[in-house]
């Protein structure tokens, strides 16, 4: 009885209590915040071997593990012609000791399941407990000892090369490196580009030369993190660390350029891109440790945070992108502010309009009370859930030391997050965001968009390689050129109409390296327009795309599905053999549209409109006649896919030359094919292409 009376009475007087307690709520009003939370940051112990390496100790049991993170606090180095070499210096102290080769360094920390990475700027390992003093061991040689093998200075200038022409195709990585260019300037070591030239005149003694001269430890903060007491940590980093010398690092000051005294345009060009990425950014004098510090994370935060205006104009309200954001950077140096998004080219002109019109409006008008109460939540539940890794605590330590910070800096700051108000937020806006003074920097098809960006400044054109180039204005047509015209001279120049109508089948031979992964391709075509193309790896077939000129299939991992509808018809114009002779048969349509820059040489540009609404770029090199390039735009369910294929290195077989080097790159990624063998004319038999 008494439990059914409870279940008739707990709801009403739920019900009543809360009906009490809204009389008493206005809900009109948002309630005051409570008082910071008092945050006790974990404690750290220190001390300075008598070379002047500063250690920081952070005692955490609660797994047996043990790790070393060594910083050093060195000014950044401008590297002019030789640039690139200061990071593969850090690379390389990880190839090998003067008592250890790479081999043998690699299997004594995978025997105790330890990690160790190195870069210019320090090293870090870490291990279980047990092997505490052999991860030491192997940390000091590699600190102390590097032995910078020539073999593997030139792998990873190799590799390194391989990266730089993968990120030439990478829209964002154009955007950071021409970002950077307009940014600080050349003469600044952010601002120097590292390219496929600079990379090759880098030599051994240039790299050791960054070792000797800046890898000291009176400029190195060492934190030492988990199972360890500050009396072990002391006596450990002596035995490992204590022999090496101190010397004199230079000091390097640079110029900090204020931002240019009008928004300014710089424009990458990219005729394959169907998105925009576009960058509006500027310097600001935002050091770390500066009270200002604070403030600028929260107006930051509501500005161009997750969820915050940018992002809930720019995509939430007006769609013009999935997401947009900003960042408001202290450095030691100069500071950055910038902000960004892709979008698609028939809106940058809308998406900047949007991206200015925000970045005014936070500075003419102050936030309102429910964004600074959720932005000053959000910084404040990421400062506490970062406090749970030791690893913070440590990082704590030595931002302290290295930026001089009040030795209560980090136990305040939940205090000093507490204490932002609206006015400091439009304060900290009007310091150090300034629209008028900005770069925007867009990477996308200059052709469709350079129209649309005159109206916010000067507009300014640059390479993929942060080269300033002339104005990108087509040179004109000449009167009566065509581009059949420009297509016969392609088939001249591959050897003659004649020669290459002989030619009735190719088989082509290629390899590529993807991820370390070799890669063996064979793509076998026969006229008019059969195909195939397999694709192995380590013997196993990755792909098979087979077609009987009529149907196709697409085979990956063992799943095969048909190809049809436009996929069908792209495919078709694409295999067949010497397609450009029969553009006419093949519904295809051509437009001459003037000239375009490819890897600095001129080339003509054919437009091509596609059975089925897909399109294509061709570029024709003016010199040679040769085709250079290949741009194709295809519909899929996520919108527009491009892709394009770069041609190099013809050679001729059988009278008729055809490209050796072909890259293909899809967004970031990117294919070198390397063409070890064409045959022609081998009768192949029309089963190989058919289609089950």
């Amino acid at each position: 009885m008494k439990k059914s009376v409870l279940y008739i009475l707990l709801p009403a007087l739920l019900t009543l209590a809360a009906g009490s307690f809204a009389q008493q709520l206005d809900r009109s009003r948002i309630p005051a915040a409570g008082p910071a939370p008092t945050i006790q940051v974990g404690k750290y112990e220190t001390f300075t071997l008598a070379n002047g390496l500063k250690v920081f100790v952070v005692t955490n049991r609660k797994l047996p593990r043990v790790a070393f993170n060594l910083v050093l606090d060195n000014d950044p180095v401008q590297e002019k012609e030789f640039a690139g070499y200061v990071d593969i210096a850090g690379q390389m102290l990880r190839t090998g000791t003067k008592t250890r080769s790479k081999e043998q360094l690699d299997e004594e920390i995978d025997f105790i399941g330890a990690s160790l990475t190195t870069t210019e700027s320090g090293i870090y390992g870490a291990s279980l407990k047990k092997h505490q003093d052999k991860l030491l061991q192997l940390m000091s040689d590699v600190v102390l000892n590097p032995a910078f093998p020539e073999n593997e200075l030139n792998r990873i200038k190799r590799e390194t090369i391989s990266g730089l022409a993968s990120r030439k195709d990478d829209p964002n990585a154009v955007a950071g490196l021409v970002g950077n260019v307009v940014l600080y300037g050349r003469e600044h070591p952010y601002g120097e580009p590292t390219t496929e030239e600079t990379v090759e005149r880098i030599t051994l003694d240039k790299v050791k030369s960054f070792y000797t001269t800046y890898y000291k430890p009176n400029v190195a903060y060492m934190a030492v993190v988990g199972d360890i007491s500050l009396p072990e940590a002391r006596t450990a980093v002596e035995k490992y660390f204590g022999s090496w010398q101190k010397g004199t690092v230079p000091k390097h000051t640079y110029p900090a350029d204020s931002g240019p005294a009008k928004t300014r345009i710089a424009l990458v060009d990219r005729p394959a891109s169907v998105q925009s990425v576009i960058n509006i950014t500027h310097t600001v004098p935002l050091k770390p440790g500066m009270p200002d510090v604070v403030k600028a994370r929260i107006a930051n935060d509501i500005l161009g945070g997750a969820g915050g205006r940018l992002y809930n104009n720019l995509r939430e309200k007006r769609g013009l992108t999935y997401g947009a954001y900003s960042s408001l950077s202290p450095d030691k140096l100069i500071g950055e502010f910038s902000a960004n998004a892709s979008v698609r080219n028939a809106v940058t002109d809308s998406a900047v309009v949007e991206f200015m019109s925000e970045l005014r409006r936070i500075r003419e008008a102050k936030v309102s009370p429910e964004e600074l109460r959720q932005s000053r939540a959000g910084v404040t539940g990421s400062f506490v859930r970062s406090l749970e890794s030791p690893q913070t605590i440590a990082s704590f330590a030595i931002n302290t030391a290295r930026y001089k910070l009040p030795a209560d800096y980090y136990q305040n700051y939940l205090k000093n997050v507490a204490a932002v108000t609206a006015e400091d937020v439009q304060g900290i806006a009007k310091k150090y965001i300034r629209p008028e003074n900005a770069h925007i920097v867009v990477v996308g098809n200059a052709s469709e968009v350079a129209g649309k960006l005159k109206p916010f400044g000067e507009i300014e054109y640059y390479d993929v390689k942060g080269n300033k180039i002339e104005a990108g204005t087509k040179k004109a047509v000449p009167a009566g050129l065509t581009a059949d015209q420009v297509i016969d001279n392609y088939v001249k120049a591959i050897g003659g109409r004649e020669k290459v109508s002989q030619i009735k089948d190719v088989t082509t031979n290629m390899t590529a390296t993807v991820q370390g992964m070799q890669l063996a391709v064979v793509q076998q075509r026969k006229a008019p327009d059969k195909s195939k193309m397999v694709m192995q790896a380590q013997g196993m077939e990755l792909m098979n795309i087979t077609s009987d000129g009529t149907r196709a299939t697409m085979a990956q991992m063992g799943n095969q599905q048909e190809v049809t509808g436009d996929e069908l018809a792209a495919l078709k114009i694409q295999n067949t053999l010497f397609g450009e002779l029969s553009y006419d048969q093949l519904g295809v349509k051509r437009t001459l549209s003037g000239t375009e820059s490819i890897e600095g040489k001129d080339a003509w540009k054919v437009e091509l409109e596609l059975p089925g609404g897909n399109r294509a770029t061709e570029f024709y090199d003016v010199a040679s006649g040769l085709k250079t390039r290949i741009i194709s735009v295809q519909k899929s369910p996520e919108g527009p896919v491009s892709q394009s294929t770069d041609l190099g290195n013809y050679k001729e077989v059988n009278g008729v030359k055809f490209p050796h080097t072909i890259t293909t790159s899809i967004g970031p990624q990117q294919i070198k094919l390397e063409v070890t063998e064409v045959a022609v004319n081998q009768n192949l038999a029309d089963s190989i292409f058919e289609v089950k």
